[in-house]
């Protein structure tokens, strides 16, 4: 049986492109290799498109100018019917290598937010997780919130502006702000990975928060923070029709919120996913350092009264429906512990390392969870497909080159 082409991009122009990284070469490390055969595809911080069998290894990326020296500088579109990596450089541009469905394991801005989704729906080639939709009301926490706010979801009450409207008249934003009750966090509408987040119990805090925000997204986001605070993630695997649900984790944080360097730093190495899987085949090089990342800073099962946990699911299911999600996405909860209030707080359409720790609490191998983004992939792209995208008659046949006059076997006028 002749394996299947699976085109992994990662990287990409975000702040969170080197988590990307990590989460990418775990997940290729862990696709079935008797299923499927690996392509990678990294997407530079400029925008560069390279790949090279040598992109599956980590260590390659200690050294950018290695990449740009000894991957191939490619394009990836549709050509004569096959979805084909094509050289972009010099006189003879070639085709590299092909694939038969991509696999965006990317994060933030300019990859996750439906930017590469659409891209990749324009060329015409299947992909696994979100769609155009759902990647941009995923990544930004205003549509976000509006949406699950209409569909009556628990959300914790927030208010939301433009940086410009700070720079122009911060009092009018500030008592906008003023009906929420500190403390308060604030965030930028557009990142993911904890990026630009911080904390305020006063106003010199917040106007401090706001502007730190603003180095990262044009719209911010403030939110008043729950009291007696239990945060815990939940991944669900699916699509509008059907969702599977992981084990929930109690996230652990030295601070009020869990940050950047709670998850991915630590100790000041590279973490995640492929330090617990090790090296093996496929994967050259090592890769060193402190604990497992994200793992290593919850607890799993999550403690939970069973009616918290069961509206926790509950709440799950019509957060990722609601936003038309697909593929595995992990949503995150805030819990009033001592009323056993549950607040949904956001959620992360494609998850560092693609949460893969949330399944294997339920006993879920990751690479069980892989096969099915891709087959859901698959699957939504055979639904699109069999809609109506255009229509067989051309309604410009007629049009002469003074535009609508003589124009013949039309009604009406065009307005």
């Amino acid at each position: 049986m002749e394996k299947i082409r699976v085109g992994v991009i990662f990287g990409g122009k975000s702040v969170e492109h080197e988590v990307s990284i990590i989460s990418a070469i775990t997940a290729m490390y862990k696709m079935d290799q008797e299923k499927y055969d690996i392509v990678p595809i990294y997407i530079t911080k400029e925008g560069e498109w390279y790949t090279g069998e040598f992109l599956k290894d980590i260590e390659s990326f200690k050294n950018m100018n290695l990449i740009k020296s000894y991957a191939t500088n490619v394009v990836l579109m549709n050509f004569k019917g096959e979805y084909v990596l094509k050289k972009k450089n010099g006189f003879f541009n070639k085709v590299v290598d092909k694939i038969d469905v991509a696999f965006p394991i990317v994060h933030g801005t300019n990859v996750e937010d439906g930017v590469l989704q659409g891209y990749l729906q324009t060329v015409g080639v299947p992909y696994a997780g979100p769609d155009v939709y759902a990647g941009v009301v995923g990544q930004d926490k205003v549509f976000m919130k509006a949406i699950w706010e209409k569909e009556g979801l628990p959300i914790t009450k927030y208010e939301w502006f433009y940086d410009t409207e700070f720079k122009k008249n911060q009092d009018k934003v500030l008592k906008k702000v003023k009906d929420l009750k500190y403390p308060v966090i604030v965030k930028p509408s557009l990142t993911g990975s904890s990026v630009g987040i911080s904390t305020a119990s006063n106003e010199k805090e917040l106007i401090d928060g706001i502007n730190e925000a603003i180095n990262y997204d044009s719209k911010i986001i403030v939110e008043e923070m729950v009291e007696n605070l239990k945060e815990c993630n939940i991944a669900v695997l699916g699509n509008y029709d059907n969702q599977k649900l992981s084990e929930i984790e109690e996230v652990h944080a030295k601070a009020k919120f869990l940050s950047y360097q709670d998850k991915y730093i630590g100790d000041g190495t590279i973490q995640g996913g492929a330090k617990k899987f090790g090296v093996k085949s496929g994967v050259k090089g090592s890769v060193k350092g402190g604990k497992t990342g994200m793992p290593s800073a919850s607890k799993m099962p999550a403690d939970l009264k069973p009616q918290v946990r069961e509206k926790v699911e509950e709440t799950a299911r019509a957060a990722f429906k609601a936003l038309g999600s697909s593929g595995g996405a992990r949503i995150d909860f805030l819990i009033d512990d001592k009323n056993d209030k549950v607040y949904v707080n956001e959620i992360n359409s494609i998850p560092g390392s693609l949460a893969y720790y949330l399944w294997e609490g339920k006993g879920i191998d990751f690479t069980e969870v892989l096969n099915d983004m891709i087959n859901i992939g698959v699957r939504d792209f055979k639904k699109r497909d069999s809609k109506t995208h255009s229509f067989d008659s051309n309604i410009l046949a007629g049009y002469t080159s003074n535009g609508v006059k003589g124009v013949k076997g039309t009604k009406g006028k065009l307005r």
